[in-house]
């Protein structure tokens, strides 16, 4: 298991000075690796869960993954993200993301994210869910064009990111239905895990400090 001290000292040069150590969570280290491995224009995109856009945001403990997102944004090294329909992949029915990394954004686009909610854009399948032929030339185009559409894409400024408190999960910021807005079951279960944890955590230090005392 990689510890933060595995981090500091990876022979490979995975884990880029300054962006911190994402604790429990793989997907951040599997992010700083992935930019690592890129050259100077380099380009990538990777699937994660939803949960990877928006855990420690919004809570006032620190957070290591929220820090290293941060990072990520701060450094200008995210150009979109995509937030996917559900039940697209065989080992979970809950939807995913893709995040976009540019390593040599265009000047007109540096400092911003264009984020889109392609939540609807599919089909029912059977056993999976599909996105048809006429979303995937709605997203490509959309992402191509940096092209805002109501309730689909949105360009935020890095400014707004941190206004939200580096949440950059798409649904935070597109909205697609007119009637009450609700969170994505997926966002909401991985942050009563990461408060689950965190509880854990604190109990684990009280308990340390009662055996001390008694």
């Amino acid at each position: 298991m990689f510890e933060e001290k595995d981090y500091d000292a990876d022979v490979f040069g995975r884990f880029p000075s300054g962006a911190g150590y994402p604790g429990s969570k793989a997907d951040w280290g599997w992010m700083q690796h992935i930019l690592a491995s890129l050259n100077s224009n380099g380009k990538a995109a990777v699937v994660l869960d939803t949960g990877a856009a928006s855990r420690g945001s919004g809570n006032a403990n620190t957070n290591k993954e929220k820090e290293v997102r941060k990072w990520f944004v701060e450094n200008d090294y995210i150009e979109g993200v995509l937030y996917l329909p559900e039940n697209l992949f065989y080992n979970t029915s809950a939807p995913g993301i893709i995040i976009f990394l540019n390593k040599a954004k265009p000047a007109g686009r540096k400092n911003k994210l264009f984020l889109v909610n392609a939540s609807k854009e599919f089909a029912k399948g059977d056993p999976k869910n599909y996105i048809t032929d006429e979303g995937i030339e709605k997203i490509v185009s959309a992402f191509l064009e940096w092209k805002e559409i109501d309730k689909f894409s949105k360009i935020v400024t890095k400014e707004e990111i941190a206004k939200n408190d580096y949440n950059i999960s798409p649904s935070r910021y597109i909205h697609i239905s007119e009637e009450e807005e609700y969170r994505p079951i997926g966002e909401i279960w991985e942050e009563i895990k990461e408060l689950e944890e965190e509880a854990r955590t604190l109990y684990e230090s009280i308990d340390e400090i009662v055996r001390k005392i008694g």
